[in-house]
């Protein structure tokens, strides 16, 4: 039966401060993390290194590690077979559940942060000179991640759910007991003062309701047994968020599927709501602070909807419908700031590059004034996946999707294409201009590939796969016609 290759769903730069190590390239793709070297593209790691597919595990190989995979059902036997019970035969195991939706690299470019497993799991990684991968520490989170960033600093790992709750956790966990501090239930009433038989029988409910309410408090805050600290509230899904710091003070930007974006200030202080920057109409689904312009904050909704503000006074510079343009339903998924050193340049060219769900379209920006400028877009093989900008090479390469039709999130192809594709942001006379190149880096991994799974997967898989690529439409507020 043909096979295709997982796509990365998740590309990060790692660029080394260190003089003489190699600045490293972290993909994930499906299950598998991946490590590979910036300059030639030789693979360096993999994590993990037990299982080689996760579609049809072989039997004797070395179980995934803990909180990566539910355990196998066993089915119930007939009486006639003694009342045993059998394990169920290996087959095919869902494409969900195991994937890494989530990475970031430290800015010093020593540290990997994912999530794996079920979703849940925070794991840090640690680089070695070699490029290997180390885990460091492994961290459940009670509800699932749906962002994850670091603080400018680099210390301290915020994570934010689907519940809308923001957590900051240490980069490195140390030794860690949470004293848990149990409060004597004293009702206000006793029996001797009260008589009636309605009053008695309220005071025993606010008792027995107390109860129950410190042994809820007390099992809550023994499942997390690593420091942890619940700083930012949403009411509704967060959905991204990023942490800058601009003159010397930090700041935490959310939003949320209710069209919020929320400046708060940063740890110790983030309870502290500056403003909220509104005028979205659908769910918030990117942001991005451009490096050279830190006092514009760049966002994306699921109407196709791209706004530019001064986030720090709530202020819209510019507002652009992505509709309008390309005639056609939009929803932001990736918005990236690129700076690159060119040869023969001024100095690095700066760009904010777009794409949007199920698309193989890229949308190129420069930034004049308070104001996106649009300029040539760029056409790729495949859905846009991930994007990162390398400075050593002057190069944007792109993760593609390997699985479905250019254009669609549910039409699969017969066989893979290449993974990755580049491409250089020129500055001439006429203008900026994007040209696709030939990189030996990015045709070195192309060669290698990533993990296989069957082509022939059943209609329930299929969908599966399709929702843990592309999600935003079903995070997206539905409306229904009267």
């Amino acid at each position: 039966m043909a096979s295709l290759q997982h796509p990365f769903q998740c590309l990060q730069y790692a660029k080394s401060n260190s003089h003489g190590l190699p600045n490293l390239l972290i993909a994930a793709a499906g299950r598998h993390l991946y490590s590979y070297d910036a300059t030639s593209g030789q693979r360096l790691d993999v994590w993990p290194q037990d299982v080689e597919s996760t579609v049809e595990p072989v039997s004797g190989t070395v179980p995934a590690t803990e909180g990566d995979a539910p355990p196998e059902k066993r089915r119930k036997l007939s009486p006639a077979s003694g009342g045993q019970q059998e394990q169920k035969p290996a087959g095919k195991k869902p494409l969900t559940g195991t994937t890494i939706p989530l990475l970031v690299t430290s800015p010093d470019g020593k540290y990997v942060i994912a999530t794996t497993g079920d979703g849940k799991t925070i794991r840090v990684f640690e680089l070695n000179h070699d490029g290997k991968l180390k885990e460091l520490s492994s961290r459940m989170m009670p509800k699932r991640p749906s962002a994850l960033a670091l603080t400018p600093d680099g210390h301290t790992i915020l994570c934010g759910d689907k519940f809308g709750d923001v957590y900051s956790l240490p980069l490195i966990p140390g030794e860690y007991v949470r004293k848990i501090v149990e409060q004597p239930v004293i009702p206000s009433a006793t029996s001797l003062t009260v008589h009636t038989k309605g009053n008695l029988r309220t005071l025993e409910m606010q008792r027995l309701h107390a109860e129950k309410q410190a042994q809820t408090a007390k099992q809550e805050t023994a499942a997390l047994k690593f420091e942890n600290h619940n700083i930012i509230g949403h009411v509704s899904v967060l959905s991204d968020l990023i942490s800058v710091s601009v003159s010397g003070r930090s700041y935490i930007l959310t939003g949320d599927r209710d069209e919020h974006i929320r400046v708060s200030r940063g740890i110790p202080q983030a309870h502290v709501i500056e403003q909220f920057c509104l005028g979205h109409t659908s769910l918030v689904s990117k942001l991005c602070v451009p490096s050279w312009a830190p006092h514009l904050l760049v966002s994306g909704d699921t109407n196709g909807n791209l706004f530019v503000w001064d986030w720090r006074n709530a202020e819209i510079h510019q507002n652009i419908s992505l509709e309008d343009t390309l005639q056609s339903e939009a929803m932001v998924r990736g918005i990236w700031d690129v700076s690159l050193e060119q040869s023969g340049a001024s100095g690095p060219v700066n760009v904010i590059l777009v794409s949007l769900e199920g698309s193989s379209q890229l949308l190129c920006y420069t930034i004049e004034g308070n104001a996106l400028r649009a300029q040539d877009s760029i056409q790729f093989s495949g859905n846009i996946l991930g994007l990162i900008g390398i400075d050593s090479r002057g190069t944007v390469v792109v993760s593609v999707d390997t699985v479905r039709d250019a254009g669609s999130t549910d039409n699969w192809k017969s066989s893979s294409g290449a993974l990755l594709e580049s491409f250089q942001i020129i500055f001439g006379p006429g203008g900026l201009k994007c040209v696709q190149t030939e990189d030996t880096m990015v045709a070195n991994i192309n060669s290698v590939g990533t993990s296989d799974f069957p082509a022939g997967l059943d209609e329930k898989q299929q969908k599966e796969f399709n929702d843990s690529l592309y999600n935003l439409g079903n995070m997206k507020k539905k409306h229904y016609e009267e």
